[in-house]
C-alpha cells in the first residue's frame, strides 16, 4: 500500500473494509465453533460496540488523567472476584496477558536464580509464552488418561527454583478440570504459589453452579490458590480485549505491576503490559456485564452446556468425545481409520463451518474441538458434522506427497525466504487455498519444535 496524497472519503474506505470482510468467518449465528463467542442478542452486542465508541479515545496509561477507568476498572474487577472467590485484580487485554502478570508476579515475589513454572501438559501455551518473555524454564508435568493434571506428578516437578505452579479450570482443548484442590494443596505445602487458570471457564464455571450443575471448588476460595484468570471476551460474551487476573492478595498484584523513574519524561506506571491503550474494550465488557446480568449469564451457561451435552450424545459413528468436558467445550477424535478429521475440518469449512483443528501430543491424538456458545444450534451443527464427516470417509486421508515430511524435516528452513518458502508449501499441495488438511497432517507428523519453527514461516509468509 502507498499512502494516498489526499485523504480517501470515508464511505470508500467503509465499501473497501466490506469487501476485505467477505472472506472472513462469520462471527455471529454459530457455525464457528471456536474464536467468537455470540450470545445471538443483537442488542447487548449493539450496546457493546456503542460504549466501546464511547471510550475508544480514552487512553488507560495515565487513570488520574482519566478518572472514568478507575470506576470502571473496579467495578468489572469487583464483579469477576464477586464471583470468583474475592480476592483483588487487574482488567488486561485477554488471557495471555492475564497469564503474563500472573507469571510475572510470581516470579517478583520469589526471586530465585533460573526460575522455574510446573505447568501440566494440557496448559495453554501463553505459559510457555510467558516463561519465553520472562526468563523461566517450563517444566511439563503428565495428564492421566482423562487429561486431568497429575497431582502426584506436579508434586515430583517441584524444586527449590519453583515460582509458580498451574492448574487449569478447564483446559482448553478438552474442557477437562485438573483437580484444582488437590494441586493448590501440594503447592501451598511446598511453599510455593498455584495460578488457576480459568481464562475459558472462569465466566461460565460459576452459572452452571448456581444453575444446580455439580462443579468442583476452582477459584480463590481454594486454600493455596494465590492467582486466576478469567476472559471476559469469552464466555463473558464482550468484545475483544477483556480479561481479569485476579490474586488473592493485594501485595502479590503489586509484583505485577510495573514502574519506571529512569528517564526525565513522564511518570511512568503499568498495571499491564501495555503502556498506552484504548479505554474501548474496558466499557464494551462493563456495558456486557452490567446488560446480561446474572440470570443472564446462568441462562446462556446452562444452554450451551447442553447443547454441549447434545453433541456428545448425537455424533456420528466414527467419531468419540475425549475426556469429561465440565463446560461447553467438546474435543472430538476420529475412532475410524478411515475417517480423517483434518479432512472433515476442510469439508465443514467447505460447508460454511468452522471446526478448529488440534494436533496430536504426548499420546492425546489429533481432534477437533468445538466451543459451544449460548446461539449453537446443535441440531444444525450435528448435520454439517454428519455431512461432512461422510464426505471426509469417501476423500480419504490428506494427499500428503512421499518424503514431504522428511524433507521438511530436513529443511534449513534459515535458508529459505518467505517467497521461497510459500512457492514450497503451494508446489506439494500445502498452502491454505488448497484447504488445511495436508499442512495438519504434515504438522502433526513433527515433534513440537520443528511444528514450531515451521508455524513462524508459515505465519511469515502469509504476512509477506
Amino acid at each position: 500500500m502507498t499512502l494516498p496524497e489526499e485523504g480517501r472519503p470515508a464511505a470508500e474506505l467503509l465499501d473497501l473494509l466490506a469487501g476485505l470482510r467477505e472472506a472472513d468467518l462469520p462471527v455471529r449465528g454459530g457455525k464457528v465453533t471456536a474464536y467468537v463467542y455470540d450470545t445471538g442478542r443483537d442488542a447487548v452486542h449493539d450496546l457493546a460496540a456503542t460504549a466501546y465508541r464511547e471510550m475508544l479515545e480514552v487512553n488507560c496509561l495515565d487513570p488520574t488523567a482519566f478518572p472514568s477507568i478507575q470506576v470502571l476498572e473496579r467495578e468489572v474487577v469487583g464483579a469477576v472476584a464477586d464471583r470468583l472467590g474475592g480476592g483483588t485484580g487487574i482488567f488486561t487485554s485477554g488471557g495471555t496477558e492475564s497469564i503474563m502478570l500472573a507469571v510475572k508476579a510470581a516470579r517478583d515475589a520469589r526471586p530465585v536464580p533460573d526460575p522455574q513454572l510446573v505447568v501440566p501438559a494440557t496448559a495453554h501455551p501463553a505459559f510457555h509464552k510467558a516463561a519465553h518473555y520472562l526468563g523461566l524454564e517450563p517444566v511439563i508435568v503428565p495428564v492421566d488418561d482423562g487429561y486431568r493434571a497429575d497431582p502426584a506428578a506436579v508434586a515430583a516437578a517441584i524444586t527449590p527454583r519453583t515460582v509458580l505452579v498451574v492448574a487449569s479450570a478447564p483446559s482448553y482443548p478438552h474442557g477437562v478440570m485438573d483437580p484444582i484442590t488437590e494441586i493448590a494443596a501440594i503447592a501451598e505445602s511446598a511453599g510455593v504459589l498455584c495460578h488457576v487458570d480459568a481464562c475459558v471457564g472462569g465466566w461460565v464455571l460459576p452459572w452452571l453452579r448456581e444453575a444446580g450443575r455439580p462443579v468442583p471448588p476452582f477459584d480463590l476460595s481454594v486454600p493455596g490458590v494465590t492467582s486466576l484468570s478469567c476472559d471476559l471476551h469469552k464466555y463473558g460474551y464482550a468484545p475483544k480485549g477483556a480479561s481479569v487476573v485476579l490474586f488473592a492478595d493485594p501485595a502479590l498484584r503489586r509484583r505485577a505491576y510495573f514502574a519506571s523513574a529512569e528517564w526525565p519524561g513522564y511518570t511512568v506506571i503499568n498495571s499491564g503490559v501495555q503502556s498506552s491503550k484504548s479505554a474501548g474494550p474496558l466499557g464494551a465488557a462493563w456495558a456486557t456485564l452490567n446488560a446480561v446480568g446474572a440470570d443472564g449469564y446462568r441462562d446462556l451457561a446452562v444452554r450451551a452446556m447442553d447443547s454441549a451435552e447434545r453433541l456428545i450424545a448425537g455424533l456420528p459413528d466414527g467419531l468419540r468425545v475425549l475426556g469429561a468436558p465440565a463446560v461447553p467445550l467438546v474435543a472430538v477424535a476420529s475412532a475410524d481409520p478411515a475417517l480423517d478429521v483434518f479432512v472433515l475440518a476442510d469439508e465443514a469449512r467447505d460447508r460454511g463451518w468452522f471446526f478448529q483443528p488440534q494436533l496430536s501430543y504426548r499420546g492425546i491424538p489429533a481432534n477437533l474441538h468445538f466451543t459451544i456458545t449460548g446461539v449453537s444450534d446443535t441440531g444444525a451443527l450435528l448435520g454439517a458434522l454428519a455431512d461432512a464427516a461422510k464426505a471426509a470417509r469417501a476423500a480419504g486421508p490428506p494427499p500428503v506427497p512421499d518424503g514431504l515430511v522428511d524433507a521438511i524435516a530436513a529443511l534449513d528452513l534459515d535458508s529459505i525466504d518467505d517467497a521461497g518458502f510459500a512457492e514450497l508449501l503451494a508446489s506439494a499441495g500445502a498452502g491454505p487455498s488448497g484447504g488445511m488438511a495436508v499442512v495438519n497432517a504434515v504438522l502433526d507428523e513433527l515433534p513440537p519444535p520443528t511444528r514450531e519453527a515451521l508455524l513462524v514461516r508459515f505465519l511469515s509468509a502469509l504476512y509477506s
